[in-house]
């Protein structure tokens, strides 16, 4: 059975993410992470809701051997991307707010499919754009504490607030959703973002320069 890099005294769970518009480094990077960790995260981009574009889920429908994986879906309505991750071995698939039209619908699709439905909110989105009935039927909420579309950026501490927000949210509603921290985690800031609630924090090349088990080692050490 593997052994993934997961330490059981923290609870905070370190996921490699991965911005790419090359299949083929996208397939090798998906190799990488494959026994050392449990999940990988994919963002996904169409040019339309942030100006950039990367890979199409379906680029990993052949793959045999891959750790769960995450699509991290910033793109004009979600919910017709729907089917393309699940073909890409979706296990989580994650929306943005911003350009979905139906929520219900979006994450009613996910989970039809068995998946873990999310939702994702960008940097200057209120958390409080939503009802506070779905927070109950999702199983993620994604802050982004960078604006989307690019990697390489610095954190942002507005984004502190919201995941404040989030976690106070959860224990009203009572949810059991996950609370997840994209964009500008280093060494310094992940003990703040655990403490500030969130359980998951994606991070990108940073983990994928040098050797992967050591780098995110090095985070977990910082908790």
């Amino acid at each position: 059975m593997t052994e993934f890099l997961n330490p059981g005294l923290n609870e905070m769970k370190v996921i490699p993410s991965i911005l790419t518009s090359s299949e083929k480094e996208l397939s090798e990077m998906i190799g990488r992470c494959y026994g050392v960790v449990e999940r990988v995260s994919v963002d996904i981009i169409d040019g339309k809701f942030k100006d950039n574009r990367t890979i199409d889920p379906v680029s990993l429908s052949g793959i045999e051997s891959y750790p769960k994986i995450d699509y991290h879906l910033m793109v004009d309505e979600p919910v017709g991307w729907i089917e393309k991750c699940i073909k890409g071995k979706a296990d989580r698939i994650i929306g943005h707010i911003e350009e979905m039209s139906d929520k219900d619908t979006f994450i009613g699709q996910v989970a039809g499919f068995g998946k873990g439905a999310g939702l994702a909110w960008d940097l200057e989105t209120p958390v409080e754009d939503i009802n506070l009935e779905i927070f109950e039927k999702i199983d993620l909420a994604l802050v982004m504490c960078v604006p989307s579309g690019f990697g390489g950026q610095k954190f942002q501490k507005k984004a502190f607030d919201k995941i404040k927000k989030l976690s106070y949210i959860r224990k009203r509603v009572g949810g059991g959703f996950l609370i997840h921290a994209d964009g500008g985690i280093t060494c310094d800031n992940i003990k703040k973002v655990s403490d500030a609630g969130a359980d998951e924090v994606s991070v990108g090349r940073r983990l994928f320069d040098g050797d992967l088990k050591r780098n995110i080692n090095t985070f977990y050490k910082s908790l």
